[in-house]
């Protein structure tokens, strides 16, 4: 099934190959401004300096931590988690009392764990000036004290479960067509390392009728510019290489639809006061656009 699906990508590239290879060759470029916060912070053998990176988003609403230490347990099946309300964090099987923390700072929307980073999103009227030091001294707390930033907890029968976290679903799943299995190694390979650099993640949801379903995590989810990401980077790539895929959809959760739908009324309105001046840009995208 592997070989199949490496061939399986290979012989699209193989087409565009026969041409002018560079000039069809879809990129990935992650958009980040990194910058370190050095903070001292007692040890009980003395003091000792924490590294903690922070790298800006496409999502200006979006920051990525890097606290120079694993932040997702070993062995844990899901490659994120992502806490959308301060229930959540206390939810099992993956409670976490950073999150919790987190989650309590007014203005603070969602909090994302991937393998070595945490993306905190906040309120549109909320000002990083006034959270930010309140992040970095919580993540701080967290890392010197030495505390799990995440438990493992078993669900018990008619608890709430976390939806947050889910199995990987770009793993190999021995089901899959064979046209599934590209899409995953692509999605895995070309386009996850992407969205992972620019603070969030992607599930994919299926593939029904020629259209790849797929949802965006953490700084991507609420995005601006998400839906430019999807239709020129990801659906551009997909497309290049799998002749199958005829587009990408993405798949909202109801209270995303319902936000959408605010915004583009707020749009409107601002529209309708401004004149012709555009209520909102674009932003730069982290998926390159496919040339031809």
């Amino acid at each position: 099934m592997s070989s199949a699906r490496h061939s399986g990508i290979v012989r699209k590239d193989a087409k565009a190959n026969q041409n002018n290879p560079e000039a069809r060759r879809p990129t990935l470029q992650p958009l980040h401004q990194p910058s370190t916060i050095l903070r001292p912070a007692a040890a009980a053998g003395g003091s000792r300096t924490i590294f903690i990176q922070t790298e800006n988003t496409p999502n200006p609403d979006a920051l990525k931590f890097l606290p120079n230490q694993r932040v997702l347990p070993e062995g844990l099946s899901t490659p994120f988690i992502e806490y959308m309300s301060p229930r959540s964090t206390l939810a099992p099987p993956h409670p976490s009392p950073l999150a919790a923390n987190l989650m309590n700072i007014d203005g603070i929307t969602s909090v994302f764990y991937g393998v070595d980073f945490i993306t905190v999103t906040k309120a549109a009227d909320a000002n990083w000036a006034h959270i930010k030091p309140e992040v970095f001294s919580l993540i701080t707390e967290a890392v010197t004290s030495g505390q799990q930033m995440v438990n493992i907890t078993e669900h018990k029968p008619g608890e709430q479960h976390h939806e947050g976290a889910e199995e990987d679903s770009l793993a190999y799943n021995e089901n899959d067509s064979e046209v599934v299995g590209m899409i995953k190694e692509l999605l895995e390979t070309r386009i996850r390392p992407a969205i992972q650099e620019d603070g969030g993640d992607i599930d994919f949801k299926g593939f029904e009728g020629g259209n790849v379903l797929l949802k965006l995590r953490g700084a991507c989810r609420t995005c601006d510019s998400s839906t430019v990401t999807l239709k020129n980077g990801i659906e551009g790539m997909l497309m290049h290489y799998i002749e199958e895929v005829k587009g990408v959809v993405q798949v909202l959760d109801q209270e995303e639809e319902v936000a959408l739908a605010e915004f583009a009324k707020f749009e409107e309105k601002l529209k309708q006061q401004k004149g012709s001046v555009p209520a909102s840009t674009e932003g730069k995208d982290s998926l390159d656009s496919v040339p031809g």
